[in-house]
């Protein structure tokens, strides 16, 4: 569902009547539409349906070369912050800000990684930023996401043990986060020697989420879902 955006053309008190109808019929300013694109970027986590958010398939380049898609296997309806992280990064993000995490699983095109991604919207540019500086570097998955599993799929044995990489962008007031590991739920500790091309993918999965949710859009006037 498209959000709609009043742009509201504001009259300076004291002047004359005409120049004051010539304020009041005027088409909006450019930094009137720049604001109102902003406004309504920084709405989107809440007013899009869950599955523009978390599209029901996602492209990236495999790791033998071409393309193939991620499919989501679920969302959780929870999205509160305090719920999406660990308990060692509920603070710095309630410093920084945080006013929802949205969550969904995918698998990818084989079947055998599974990947957590989190989008987490501030109240600013310079609150996401903060909370992207406090999540774990250097792929370390902990403290990060929580591990979402669902129950009667192949990604029930994904848990906070079996998180073996992870990744953060940032852009405006959002952050994206992915927490991946394999199907079969082992541990990062078993595992050895990291694979990091195993997981390269989930950089695109993230790419193009916070794409779609940090690109602002022009308000169009003559549209149904502006008012201007």
């Amino acid at each position: 569902m498209a959000s709609t955006l009043t742009l509201l053309c504001a009259v300076v008190a004291g002047v004359a009547a005409g120049t004051a109808g010539t304020e009041l019929t005027r088409g909006p300013s450019q930094a009137e539409l720049d604001r109102a694109a902003a406004g309504e970027m920084a709405l989107r986590w809440q007013v899009w349906p869950a599955g523009r958010v978390f599209p029901e398939t996602i492209s990236y380049a495999a790791e033998q070369g071409g393309e193939e898609k991620a499919r989501r296997v679920g969302i959780s309806p929870e999205t509160r912050c305090d719920r999406g992280v660990d308990a060692k990064l509920r603070k710095a993000m309630r410093r920084a800000g945080c006013r929802g995490i949205l969550r969904a699983t995918y698998l990818d095109a084989l079947q055998g990684v599974v990947v957590t991604v989190g989008v987490a919207a501030f109240t600013g540019e310079a609150g996401a930023a903060a909370a992207k500086a406090a999540l774990p570097r250097a792929g370390r998955p902990s403290p990060g996401l929580r591990a979402l599993a669902f129950p009667g799929t192949v990604t029930d044995r994904f848990t906070a043990a079996g998180r073996q990489s992870s990744l953060v962008r940032q852009a405006g007031p959002y952050v994206v986060m992915t927490t991946v590991g394999q199907v079969d739920g082992r541990p990062a500790k078993a595992v050895g020697e990291q694979r990091p091309a195993m997981f390269a993918f989930t950089g695109d999965i993230a790419d193009r989420i916070l794409a779609e949710l940090s690109t602002p859009v022009r308000p169009d006037c003559v549209s149904e879902e502006w008012r201007c």
